[in-house]
């Protein structure tokens, strides 16, 4: 079913039952269902093409949402990006592809009877932007079953359900804070949705919230007013065991996971004893001879169908259903624990060695200070690249270098520590929370002078 069919079974069941809570207003599943069926009768009316993409980048949280489910209700594709893009940007993020017009303010609402669409389990029903670490963001297109038919198996992962707050604090514009925020509203419970990290106002959005659905850095600060949280489901990078430890201290359970944009769910980690395949995914570590590391394909329902307008991408598929977009890992055998170890391609070559950046960053990540770390490699005339740290402080100043010199030494191979080490107040981040490794490495490159080496 279309999910605004899920958004209107919860409105004839619950009408008063509050559905969405944003920045500037909230609304009831009632509200939701009238303001939904109102704009997939404008967008009919004014030709919103059955199966075509349509783009949406409002800036109201709230808005957003209902565009995003009346385009869903009218038949056509969904495809949501950032409200900051101009026309320009938008042509250049979509390419080749063909849309049906672009969404960028509130959808007006258009009277008349409720809007039927029988929906097929094969329609491309939603189109997200990849938030990769690195490279131009790419359209990836997803099936209606790969897309809401994973709801349950994470509803039985997390326990999540009509009576929940859901705090989504971070950009629709990137598919996690998107898939919780519709997932949320599927379950039939209260999405809090800020638009952005709340900063300031994160106590007031935590109040009330049961569950929030993150990327793993934001997590300390949600430990420090955890109100009445009980869950949290975190996504989109390494959580630090430390922080997983700290929530259970404070009664609250961490589910975490990890997926791509391009493959959904592969693995999770309900229990801290390590990440094991979602619900109907296999997953293959494909090694090469004499290799310790190999890639990680997935075969699942959850697998996307590819890049808008065949744009191409890391994404790749063989003839028998797996598909991988390249991330590495340990050996693994059916049963064990997926030991991952990040992008193959941001594998670091120094003086005939292969350095794994996330192998470097799970050790100085101990380091007390240390809030979060890239490592890239920097060039060097001789040995081809040198590892090269760069650390975000956890409070007014970072660790001594000679701290984190004998943390390297003590934890890493002599290839693997670094050579060069600099601080930045805080590392820029793509718009799903990942630290940004391409800009860091760029802006190291070009002398930035907010970065600061470390002597």
């Amino acid at each position: 079913m279309p999910v605004a069919d899920h958004v209107m079974r919860h409105a004839a069941a619950r009408p008063a039952h509050l559905a969405l809570r944003g920045p500037e207003r909230e609304l009831t599943y009632g509200e939701l269902a009238q303001s939904v069926n109102g704009a997939a009768r404008h967008l009919l009316r004014h030709g919103g093409g059955r199966g075509s993409p349509v783009a949406i980048g409002v800036a109201d949280p709230v808005a957003s949402l209902v565009a995003v489910l009346a385009v869903d209700l009218a038949g056509a594709t969904p495809l949501v990006g950032d409200h900051a893009w101009d026309r320009r940007r938008w042509a250049r993020m979509i390419g080749a592809v063909a849309v049906d017009g672009l969404i960028d303010a509130p959808l007006p609402y258009m009277p008349g009877p409720a809007v039927e669409h029988v929906a097929a389990p094969g329609d491309l029903a939603w189109a997200c932007f990849s938030s990769g670490s690195t490279g131009r963001p790419r359209a990836v297109v997803r099936t209606r079953a790969s897309w809401t038919a994973s709801f349950p198996h994470l509803d039985g992962l997390t326990g999540i359900g009509p009576d929940d707050v859901v705090l989504v604090p971070g950009p629709l514009s990137s598919s996690l804070y998107a898939f919780a925020a519709v997932h949320a509203l599927a379950a039939g419970a209260t999405a809090v949705v800020p638009g952005r990290w709340p900063s300031g106002s994160l106590p007031a959005f935590l109040e009330q919230a049961t569950v929030v659905h993150l990327v793993p850095h934001l997590l300390p600060a949600v430990l420090a007013r955890p109100g009445e949280l009980r869950t949290v489901v975190a996504g989109g990078a390494a959580l630090d065991p430390r922080w997983r430890a700290a929530a259970a201290r404070a009664g609250i359970r961490v589910v975490s996971y990890y997926g791509a944009t391009e493959l959904s769910f592969v693995a999770a980690d309900a229990d801290g004893g390590g990440l094991r395949p979602f619900p109907g995914v296999e997953i293959e570590v494909r090694t090469a001879p004499g290799s310790v590391l190999g890639e990680v394909w997935a075969r699942s329902p959850w697998l996307a169908e590819g890049y808008l307008g065949g744009a191409a991408g890391p994404l790749r598929r063989d003839g028998d259903g797996w598909m991988t977009v390249g991330d590495v890992a340990r050996p693994y055998r059916v049963g064990e624990v997926l030991r991952l170890r990040g992008r193959g391609d941001g594998a670091i070559q120094t003086g005939g060695a292969t350095v794994v950046p996330e192998d470097v960053e799970e050790v100085l990540r101990t380091v007390p200070g240390v809030g979060d770390i890239v490592v890239i490699g920097s060039p060097h005339p001789s040995l081809g690249s040198v590892v090269t740290a760069i650390l975000e402080a956890d409070g007014d100043a970072p660790p001594p270098r000679a701290l984190l010199e004998a943390v390297a030494r003590s934890g890493l191979d002599a290839a693997q520590r670094p050579r060069r080490w600099y601080a930045v107040p805080s590392l820029p981040r793509t718009r799903a929370g990942k630290p940004a490794r391409a800009l860091v490495a760029d802006r190291l490159a070009a002398d930035d002078p907010g970065i600061r080496r470390l002597t």
